[in-house]
């Protein structure tokens, strides 16, 4: 029976590439003959319109078959899977009404832990090669949740000005989440929305690599218009476009993801 990895995609700051990312990594992850599930953790339901139309999506969410209830219920998450147009691809979707999680979370007895009691018979069904989990871009206790119940974190961060801002915080967050989860690892920092011609991509790239004891992937995605096509046409590049830049780079970083969480 396959042991399940559980990869958590998150970053404090908002447009890091997060949804993107978490999306393509998956998908091309089943392309690679993987079964994977992914799971929208954010209210913003990117990581569900990247695989379904925003019709779809929308219902999805106004629904009960949706993670808010899910959580909310303490439900098995087995029941709230569906199935992609993508071979070896599922999702559980998410809904607008994850913005008051939160709250719905505060009561609960051993609230940290609840995502993972959801998750526990998919996990121990070793169905699924990867649950890859997009979480939202706040820290807190959904957050928290989606930390402990993985295994491995990807922290995607914006070659730009400003995508270093708030970094320290997000590691902070996650040494605390550790106290509590101590055998989560960090796989390490995606580089995204790269223009290798602008010199904030070097400069990030020098800052990143000297931080102490984090991995930087070698694979960074570039600024590619095919990846704001295939979101318009609710698909993950790596099956819009597969002859792209941006998809080939997406298909580098998910072998090297795989490769990090496999040690």
């Amino acid at each position: 029976m396959n042991k399940t990895k559980t990869i958590c995609f998150t970053n404090n700051k908002g447009g890091s590439g997060k949804s993107t990312t978490c999306s393509n990594i998956g998908a091309a992850m089943a392309r690679a003959g993987k079964k994977v599930l992914i799971i929208d953790g954010d209210m913003q339901l990117n990581l569900s319109l990247a695989f379904f139309s925003e019709d779809w999506v929308l219902e999805q969410a106004a629904g009960d078959k949706n993670l808010y209830h899910a959580i909310r219920e303490q439900k098995d998450l087995a029941d709230y899977i569906v199935h992609t147009d993508y071979e070896n691809l599922d999702l559980i979707p998410s809904s607008t009404l994850m913005s008051s999680i939160e709250y719905e979370l505060f009561t609960k007895w051993q609230r940290e832990f609840i995502l993972k009691k959801c998750l526990q018979n998919i996990k121990d069904s070793g169905v699924y090669d990867y649950i890859l989990i997009d979480a939202p871009p706040t820290l807190g206790g959904w957050v928290m949740n989606i930390l402990c119940a993985s295994d491995q974190v990807v922290v995607p961060v914006e070659a730009s000005p400003w995508g270093m801002f708030g970094l320290a915080n997000m590691f902070d967050f996650l040494n605390e989440v550790k106290q509590i989860a101590p055998e989560l690892k960090v796989a390490g920092i995606a580089v995204t929305k790269v223009d290798t011609r602008k010199n904030y991509f070097k400069q990030t790239m020098e800052t990143l690599h000297e931080l102490e004891e984090i991995y930087v992937f070698d694979s960074f995605i570039r600024v590619d218009s095919s990846v704001e096509w295939a979101q318009d046409n609710s698909a993950p590049v790596v099956e819009y476009k597969k002859s792209s830049r941006s998809a080939k780079e997406y298909t580098a970083l998910a072998e090297e993801v795989m490769r990090r969480v496999s040690r």
